[in-house]
């Protein structure tokens, strides 16, 4: 066990010093020889300070992105075979007989040492967001998001841990089923209530202040056959400078939301190409299709789960402190393997999500006839966020889930010529 550890420990510091070397001395995206001086090109709307911070700040949050990855399945590992999970079932079994308590019990201290395990990779994303200017946020704020994080995460855990439970009990061999038949419902619960019980606890959400404004945009929507009667505006700039904007929830709590960022930074044309933006989300359904696509990954993720726990409680149980998959000890691993699914599946669920994204940009503009503001919008948003005009390859495969800027502004670029 001591060998095992030192291997994983050495394999993570070397893959670490891979990564840094990767960002900081090979990975140096450039935009092709084509588009140099166009508006496509950084140096056109970004000053060389704002370039070279823009560099530095994608450089470090990319590292601390592909490091905290690893570092996550490391932590579930720990808790496995230094026989941590197998300790807190004990003590959960000894301290009550009520399963439900038991597993409130569990799961409570095992999200307990995974928030206090990742807290430093946190505070020090949240630094580097601070001393780059992109994050406004105080120290109290932070910890007020962090305190909710855990507190949230712990709710869904024990929903989740507790119904896996109860169903692997009850059904050895068909639970993975089972648990996706659960799974669905829950899934649109959670997007249901998201934009009423759960963003409310971060942020405050109101109906947009500038009433002449959401005239042009309820306008905007009743041309776009989108039945809303408000936009919601969220105070963002107590935590960020960048820019947003987004559709949420489904069915009747259904929500377009405004950073007010986004509204003192851009003009009411740039606003109006992003509103028509969220607005093609809509009338595409790329809400339901995302619904829909959770639940299918959710069913292939319980299935692979289901064949993977199993061999390895048969075949490596004693190193994991498990003896069988039906014992709360066992959950670290599910959340390993559906981790370690997540991550491999995301350069898919990305590439599905930059193509709606397109859309959505194809659609605003169909509906505003106006790329030069959607032009505008894109570099201000750039300037803002400090985002990578063109990211590495990697970058883009696993973070990207919208069209990267040079992407967009080419394509805007191209339909500005048509127009």
């Amino acid at each position: 066990m001591k060998k095992t550890v030192r291997l994983v420990l050495a394999g993570y510091i070397v893959y670490g010093i891979a990564i840094i070397c990767y960002f900081f001395l090979f990975a140096h995206p450039s935009i092709p020889s084509e588009w140099k001086g166009t508006a496509a090109d950084p140096a056109t709307f970004l000053t060389p300070n704002e370039q070279l911070f823009s560099e530095q700040y994608s450089r470090w949050k990319n590292v601390l992105f592909f490091l905290s990855i690893p570092y996550d399945w490391i932590i579930y590992l720990f808790v496995l075979w230094l026989g941590i999970g197998k300790k807190l079932q004990r003590w959960g079994e000894r301290a009550t007989k009520w399963f439900v308590l038991q597993v409130a019990f569990y799961v409570f201290w095992l999200s307990l040492l995974v928030a206090i395990w990742t807290l430093p990779i946190d505070w020090i994303s949240y630094r580097i967001s601070r001393a780059y200017g992109v994050s406004t946020q105080s120290i109290s704020s932070w910890l007020h998001d962090e305190t909710m994080d855990f507190f949230v995460q712990t709710v869904v855990f024990f929903l989740v841990a507790l119904v896996l439970y109860l169903l692997i009990r009850r059904f050895e061999k068909r639970w993975w089923l089972y648990a996706w038949l659960v799974s669905v419902p829950l899934a649109i619960f959670f997007m249901f209530i998201q934009p009423v019980v759960i963003d409310p606890l971060y942020n405050d959400f109101y109906p947009l202040k500038d009433k002449v404004l959401e005239g042009k945009i309820l306008a905007l929507a009743e041309k776009a056959h989108i039945p809303v009667d408000h936009v919601f505006e969220v105070n963002m700039s107590e935590k960020t400078n960048a820019l947003n904007a987004y559709v949420t929830g489904i069915g009747s709590h259904a929500r377009i939301v405004l950073w007010d960022t986004t509204l003192t930074r851009l003009q009411e044309r740039e606003i109006l190409f992003i509103m028509a933006h969220e607005m093609g989300h809509y009338v595409m359904k790329h809400i339901y299709w995302g619904v829909a696509g959770t639940i299918l990954l959710i069913l292939l993720g319980l299935f692979i789960a289901n064949r993977v726990i199993e061999w390895l409680t048969r075949t490596s149980g004693s190193a994991f402190h498990l003896p069988k998959m039906r014992e709360l000890a066992s959950f670290p691993l599910f959340l390993l393997v559906f981790s370690l699914f997540g991550f491999l599946a995301s350069p898919v669920t990305n590439f599905v999500s930059r193509q709606e994204e397109h859309a959505a940009d194809e659609y605003a503009i169909e509906l505003t006839h106006d790329p030069a503001a959607a032009i505008s919008a894109f570099q201000k948003l750039t300037e803002a966020g400090l985002s990578e005009v063109n990211p590495p390859t990697l970058v883009k495969l696993f973070r990207y889930t919208h069209p990267t800027i040079f992407e967009r502004i080419v394509f805007l670029e191209r339909m500005k010529q048509k127009e």
